[in-house]
């Protein structure tokens, strides 16, 4: 750079002028460079002084300079290491935030002190929906959830039962909080522009998220989408004798078909067939 140009007056764009950073399409990165969805995402976050913060993908650190003078911490994952001298550069200055270089989908989040309330996160999209569920799964203490993803990952995540996209993701994610699309988002906001289209969706916990038997439960009923539930059940491996007709008379007992499809029971459904079915006989 000679000493007349100027740097970029957007963060993200900065650093990656100043860092000669190269987007790793592989890690799925697709920078924020438009600084007003940082707004929009302050204001869906519900954002306040004593709330601890997850965000996960850290990127280039503006999303997590944002959040930090808002919030009583901010907990950085970011799994790139090439990106630490951009981080630093936003965080450093931050005595209010913690850098972890780790992988989200492998750390162990019961670890991480303050302990988050929010999760907060511009999402790789090749992992978004499992380190959402991940964390609902493994942060009970956290009761909200704000995640930039791909948008057929949020409409899958918001599904209502009896549409193409509802599936495993759809009841693991409800069965313990309320899920909606708040917004669509432009390509045009990230660098490099990505293929697919984007959108905010939050998740508000309502309860505690899926048992092990429920989750279990949820992942062999959707295993095989043209069968009904009960003969789902029966082609899982080791599947215990009898379970077909003990999947039929539960769901009996709940008021449906028999012969039910998964994709048809909402996701309390899923909790009360899991306990009906362990129920001894």
């Amino acid at each position: 750079m000679t000493v007349t140009e100027e740097l970029p007056r957007q963060a993200s764009m900065n650093r990656l002028r100043r860092f000669d950073i190269r987007p790793n399409r592989e890690l799925g990165q697709n920078f924020l460079i438009d600084d007003n969805v940082l707004r929009v995402i302050e204001k869906a976050a519900a954002l306040g002084p004593e709330d601890v913060v997850l965000e996960v993908g850290g990127g280039l650190g503006v999303l997590s300079e944002y959040l930090a003078p808002r919030v009583s911490h901010v907990h950085v994952v970011e799994i790139d290491r090439t990106l630490e001298p951009a981080l630093r550069d936003a965080l450093d200055p931050l005595p209010n935030t913690t850098l972890h270089f780790e992988d989200a989908v492998r750390m162990d989040l019961a670890a991480l002190s303050p302990a988050p309330d929010k999760v907060v996160a511009n999402l790789p999209y090749g992992v978004a929906a499992t380190v959402l569920l991940r964390t609902v799964e493994e942060l009970a203490g956290a009761r909200l959830w704000l995640a930039m993803v791909q948008r057929e990952v949020a409409e899958r995540l918001a599904a209502a039962p009896g549409g193409k996209a509802y599936g495993a993701t759809s009841v693991l994610a409800q069965v313990a909080g309320t899920v909606k699309v708040v917004r669509k988002v432009p390509r045009a906001v990230f660098h490099p522009v990505p293929n697919v289209e984007s959108a905010l969706v939050s998740i508000e916990r309502t309860g505690p998220s899926a048992s092990p038997e429920v989750s279990a439960l949820v992942h062999a009923a959707f295993a095989h989408r043209r069968k009904t539930l009960a003969g789902s059940l029966a082609l899982v491996p080791d599947a215990p004798d009898g379970v077909r007709q003990l999947a039929r008379d539960a769901l009996a007992q709940l008021g449906h078909p028999a012969d039910a499809r998964a994709e048809r029971l909402a996701p309390a459904d899923f909790v009360r067939l899991a306990e009906l079915i362990a129920e001894p006989r």
